[in-house]
Order: structure tokens, then C-alpha cells, then sequence
């Protein structure tokens, strides 16, 4: 039994077919399949020391959502990556372009993520230049925060939050090389 809205459609579009009116109103178009990020990099099977970094931060901070690492590996030129971090089947992406300034350049992105349609929590994601031991700027990290009612802050305590996170967890990398050794 047709509604009132396919008969009106139907008598308005008189060329279209009322199977093709009907499989409008049956099913409604799926969302398209998100593109697959490239991979430039495969971890080797054992677990790297920057994972197990990744691992003890999850354990450690129950207001974050995830905590990658991005940078070049050793032995690479110029491709920059997800090495480690909270979602295993990411690591090995290719970068982003802002993920490669915060590496290449050491600047902060606060990305408080307001308005984002492909978000399906609230999350307040900080991007910070991975630092060692020395100081040195090594790469990046990515902290993304909760950021619902039971979590929120203003962006002055996220950034203080993150960095006090990144300082702190500077002084177990004493070199960039170390963070691809094997866990122990």
C-alpha cells in the first residue's frame, strides 16, 4: 500500500519508477566507507619501548581517550608515522600534515574539536612535540582528553594537564632511538 507521500512523488515524478520511490523510502543511503590511511611503516612483532610508554599512560590517566606517538623511525627519511600508540591498527599510518609540523617545526596544536561531525565523543585533543630526556624535540604525541560532563576543563587546564603528562614521561626517553627498542 503506497503513502500519501510516494502517491504525490510518484505523480510528480512521473518518469521516475514507483520500485525506485520505494527503494528510496526503504533504505536510505549508507554512509560512505571512510578512505583507508596509508601505511608507510610495520612495527616489528615484539612490543617497542614506545608502547609500552603508550600502555602505561592508558593505565595510568582514565581521562584520556588515547595517546599516540608520531615521528620518523629509525632508518626512514622523511616518513613520518604513528609508531605506537592506544589504536594498535593505526600504528603505521602515514601522517598528517599537522602531525609532521608538530614533529618538524615543535608547535603545539589545542584542538578543543568543537563541531566535529565524524567525532562520536566529546573529546578535547591536545598535539604536542614529543621531547627526550635532553630537551630535544623528537617527534609528537597525541593526547585526546575526554572532555563530557564528567571531564571537562577549560583549555588552560588541558594544555597544563598535557603538558605536565609530556614533561613528565620526557625523562624515561633518554634517546628518540630507545623508544624503538624492544619493551622490557
Amino acid at each position: 500500500m503506497k503513502t500519501l507521500t510516494q502517491t504525490l512523488l510518484i505523480a510528480m515524478f512521473g518518469a521516475m519508477s514507483a520500485s525506485a520511490v520505494y527503494a528510496a523510502d526503504a533504505a536510505p543511503a549508507a554512509p560512505a566507507a571512510p578512505e583507508a590511511h596509508p601505511k608507510n611503516w610495520t612495527p616489528p612483532s615484539e612490543k617497542i619501548y614506545a608502547q609500552k610508554l603508550s600502555d602505561q599512560i592508558m593505565a595510568q590517566h582514565p581521562e584520556l581517550l588515547s595517546v599516540t606517538f608520531h615521528g620518523t623511525p629509525p632508518g626512514m627519511t622523511d616518513g613520518y608515522t604513528m609508531f605506537a600508540g592506544s589504536y594498535h591498527d593505526r600504528i603505521g599510518n602515514a601522517d598528517d600534515p599537522d602531525d609532521i609540523d608538530i614533529s618538524k617545526k615543535g608547535i603545539t596544536i589545542v584542538d578543543p574539536r568543537w563541531h566535529r561531525p565524524n567525532d562520536t565523543v566529546q573529546k578535547f585533543v591536545m598535539m604536542l612535540p614529543l621531547r627526550d630526556a635532553k630537551g630535544n624535540n623528537v617527534g609528537e604525541i597525541v593526547l585526546a582528553y575526554k572532555n563530557d560532563a564528567a571531564h571537562t576543563k577549560s583549555e588552560t587546564q588541558f594544555f597544563l594537564a598535557s603538558t605536565h603528562l609530556r614533561d613528565a614521561l620526557a625523562k624515561q626517553i633518554p634517546t628518540f632511538g630507545t623508544l624503538f627498542e624492544a619493551a622490557k
